[in-house]
């Protein structure tokens, strides 16, 4: 609701609020949009949420959330949006990424799956979905600045990751162009761009600089704690 009364005046957003993570609410989304709007013609997937912690110390509901939202959903949803994609007039589909899609990183477990699984659907769906006209394009993206770290699952914010963000308006307006040129995938800013470089040639280097932090900041599993003290 806030962010629609922000919108400029003259150009009202149609919102509709409620828990991607539950069917019947995913199904009135979609058809309410295609309802209101006449159609669908572009869905942007960005739903997502973090947990951080070992994940041997996690919890199952916390890695089942975390999927659930972060994957499970948004494919679904998108599932949902498809009979009316077909239709609509040069339609595509975002999927919202992350770098750690690429390539993981320690303590950070449930959402590295969930985004590694999201990359892999987009790349299954964009060939899938060539006959219909639809494109499909993953924006691989690194931090943003946004309520992430506010709304985290389990954890807190570890200090590696204390980086000033990217804007968020400069994410949007490299998706938008990437969404124009047709690109498959967008990563925005050089920071994504050089751990998307790191992750596909030298991934052993992101290892050994996560190893070095957890070391140097003692974000060890509790266990492991527990038989070091022991």
């Amino acid at each position: 609701m806030e962010l629609a009364a922000e919108t400029a005046e003259g150009s009202p957003i149609e919102y509709l609020a409620g828990d991607l993570c539950d069917e019947s609410f995913r199904l009135v989304l979609a058809t309410t949009a295609a309802e209101r709007l006449g159609g669908i013609d572009l869905v942007i997937s960005a739903a997502g949420a973090g947990a951080i912690g070992s994940f041997r110390d996690a919890t199952p509901a916390t890695f089942a959330h975390v999927i659930d939202l972060d994957f499970i959903a948004q494919a679904e949803f998108v599932r949902a949006c498809l009979p009316w994609l077909t239709q609509g007039r040069d339609p595509a589909i975002v999927f919202v990424g992350s770098i750690l899609g690429l390539h993981p990183l320690p303590l950070h477990g449930e959402y590295s799956a969930a985004k590694a699984a999201l990359r892999s659907l987009a790349a299954t769906l964009r060939l899938e979905l060539t006959g219909d006209g639809i494109d499909v394009c993953i924006a691989t993206l690194g931090p943003v600045a946004s309520e992430f770290w506010n709304s985290l699952v389990a954890g807190q914010r570890p200090p590696w990751s204390q980086g000033k963000p990217m804007a968020a308006d400069r994410a949007a307006d490299a998706i938008v162009n990437g969404l124009e040129r047709r690109r498959a995938e967008v990563i925005p800013g050089w920071r994504a761009q050089t751990y998307a470089f790191l992750a596909r040639y030298l991934p052993g280097l992101i290892d050994r600089f996560a190893a070095r932090h957890l070391k140097a900041t003692g974000n060890r599993s509790s266990s492991d704690r527990q038989r070091t003290e022991g």
